[in-house]
């Protein structure tokens, strides 16, 4: 028996789990779904524990199995270790607001697993054929999701909205794939690699590898939430129930920063000055459309859309900054400036949405900027909790935010992109305005209600504090979660 196959030990822990916990929804009856709530968690701490012993096990060495489709590798490590952790903290911000409207069924437990398997398919990706697979299990169980409230014409329009621009994206996708194996004659993406380190100077198959990675950047551009493919993201987060808004902003993120790690460092290095090009170009854009256009918004869901989107457009500076003029020598330095950011984004998008959540009570949702006037007065602690999540999405220090910006920015200088750092910085401080306006609501206006917020459950309202307070640690700490991102991509 080959042994290695033990590397993907954590897929098939989560696949048992999430067919096991099918089963036994069946004998649940209970509305509040205690037993599955606590042995979904139960399942995310096997399949954590699953990774760390794969990490101890194989080190920080490359391990390829599966005929080469599947890789495992410290990257592949914190990457899944995030999603369990945005998955896990879902559950638990999630839980009393489905309870309360009727939604907390098996298939909202069991489809939310299945995405997060298929986030995991695509972080180990090493063939386009695993990306594939991947990216369709993960989005298929997304778009359930949205569509779980069978009753909203809201969340179903939604659904549909993200189904049919999904769909689109993976065609395109798939057509750009299909290219670069006719150009390279391999689907792994180790092996395309290094086929294109001998076409790449080629005169007659340049234009043609060119034209397959517009396609393959287009469709993992959609999947991140970037101009000119982000027409999808302020209907879907405004539309579909909060619960499914805050599953599709953080672990498929994760998953989407793996992918373009996957195909274009592991796979298409060689054509980097192409496609830094492209990232350039979408990174402006996504800063300035979601920067300006989110100060238009009224509705919190729909300002925290245009913000994913200038967030990804920060994200893009680190990852078009990794390769200047054929040097490699400041990659690790720039992707593991990427990999940070993105990960302090999860937190942040967790803890926003979570305060969201826990606003809202049975009959009322918290999605309007006018939600949270007065805040500070009815609940001191968690204004002060959204004020960090505020500030640190802004760029303020001391928190995690500040650092994570600090970071791509100087990555983007050292790569020769100054006018490109300058613009961020610019549009940074525009975007500052619309975080802002929401501490002068909760500590400068009368309170739309003068009752105090009724308390979640003592782990929610325990998580949601440490959700914050991490924030605050990282931007004053942050060289240890620096180098392990760095430790992470050095292994690359």
């Amino acid at each position: 028996m080959n042994w290695d196959a033990i590397a993907a030990l954590p897929e098939m822990v989560l696949l048992a789990g999430a067919c096991a916990l099918m089963i036994m929804d069946v004998r649940v009856k209970a509305e509040h779904r205690q037993a599955t709530f606590v042995a979904a968690q139960v399942v995310l701490v096997a399949c954590a524990a699953a990774t760390a012993y794969v990490w101890w096990r194989f080190g920080s060495g490359r391990l390829s199995v599966f005929y080469g489709l599947y890789l495992s590798d410290v990257m592949g490590h914190v990457l899944k270790l995030a999603a369990y952790l945005a998955t896990s903290l879902a559950l638990v911000y999630s839980r009393q607001w489905l309870i309360d409207r009727g939604l907390l069924r098996g298939e909202f437990i069991t489809l939310l697993l299945f995405a997060l398997l298929g986030m995991m398919v695509l972080i180990s990706a090493n063939s386009m054929l695993t990306v594939y697979l991947g990216l369709e299990l993960m989005s298929l169980c997304l778009y359930a999701l949205i569509a779980l409230n069978r009753d909203s014409a809201v969340s179903t329009e939604a659904a549909m909205k993200y189904f049919v621009l999904g769909a689109l994206a993976s065609g395109l996708l798939l057509y750009g794939m299909s290219m670069i194996y006719g150009a390279t004659g391999t689907l792994t993406l180790n092996e395309v690699g290094q086929a294109l380190a001998g076409l790449v100077n080629n005169a007659s198959e340049r234009p043609f590898l060119v034209f397959g990675l517009v396609f393959v950047i287009a469709g993992v551009a959609f999947k991140l939430g970037v101009v000119p493919f982000h027409m999808w993201i302020p209907d879907v987060y405004h539309g579909a129930p909060t619960p499914m808004t805050l599953i599709v902003g953080t672990g498929p993120k994760v998953a989407a920063f793996a992918m373009a790690m996957r195909l274009l460092v592991n796979g298409m290095l060689e054509l980097a000055h192409d496609w830094q090009q492209m990232l350039a170009i979408m990174a402006l854009l996504s800063m300035a459309v979601g920067n300006i256009t989110a100060i238009a918004q009224s509705n919190l869901k729909r300002m925290l859309a245009y913000s994913a989107i200038a967030h990804m457009g920060f994200m893009l500076l680190g990852l078009l900054s990794g390769v200047v003029e054929g040097n490699k020598l400041s990659a690790a330095d720039a992707y593991s400036s990427a990999m940070f950011y993105m990960l302090v984004y999860v937190l942040m998008t967790l803890g926003a949405f979570g305060m969201l959540l826990y606003c809202s009570r049975a009959g009322f949702d918290c999605e309007r900027l006018e939600d949270l006037r007065g805040l500070s007065r009815r609940s001191p602690w968690y204004a002060f909790v959204m004020m960090v999540l505020m500030f640190s999405l802004a760029g303020i220090p001391p928190t995690a935010g500040f650092y994570a910006k600090l970071a791509v920015l100087s990555a983007a200088v050292n790569a020769g992109y100054v006018w490109l750092a300058v613009a961020a910085v610019i549009l940074s401080l525009v975007g500052a305005f619309y975080y802002l306006r929401v501490v002068k609501l909760m500590y400068f206006d009368e309170p739309k209600e003068t009752s105090a917020l009724e308390p979640g459950s003592g782990a929610f309202q325990f998580l949601l504090s440490v959700n914050g307070a991490a924030l605050l640690l990282l931007g004053i700490l942050p060289q240890g979660l620096m180098q392990l991102c760095f430790t992470a991509i050095r292994a690359l």
